[in-house]
């Protein structure tokens, strides 16, 4: 279940980046920063990949997802803070993500490390 819910929340980002791009084109986020501009840019990448490694569960994924909403959270309330631009909805549901990522990402790791144990078993035993 946690596994499923860190997909959606993930490609929910990648989705929300991708249209920026496709409707903001190269100007998107254009009243931003660069480095703001550059680091939501990013996340159309991040987001997916994070998605992917999770769907496949890796570890890495969970490495890279709380790496990468961590980071997020902590941008976007700092422009919501000190900038403006951005909307309520947005940065408390984005938050609210953030403490299922950090809460669920022990059970993931555990639940990630024992399909790997078992596929590195497998083989050991067929030889």
């Amino acid at each position: 279940m946690f596994q499923i819910l860190w997909v959606i929340g993930f490609l929910i980002g990648t989705t929300t980046h991708t249209a920026d791009l496709i409707l903001g084109g190269s100007d998107v986020y254009g009243g931003f920063p660069p480095g703001v501009r550059l680091f939501w840019v990013t996340l159309t990448v991040l987001d997916p990949i994070t998605a992917v490694l999770i769907m496949l569960r890796r570890r890495a994924g969970i490495v890279l997802g709380i790496a990468v909403i961590v980071a997020d959270i902590a941008v976007n309330w700092t422009v919501f803070v000190l900038l403006g631009g951005l909307s309520w909805f947005g940065v408390i549901n984005q938050s609210l993500f953030a403490v299922l990522i950090l809460a669920t990402a022990r059970p993931l790791w555990i639940w990630f490390g024992r399909s790997s144990t078992r596929e590195r078993a497998e083989p050991a035993r067929a030889a």
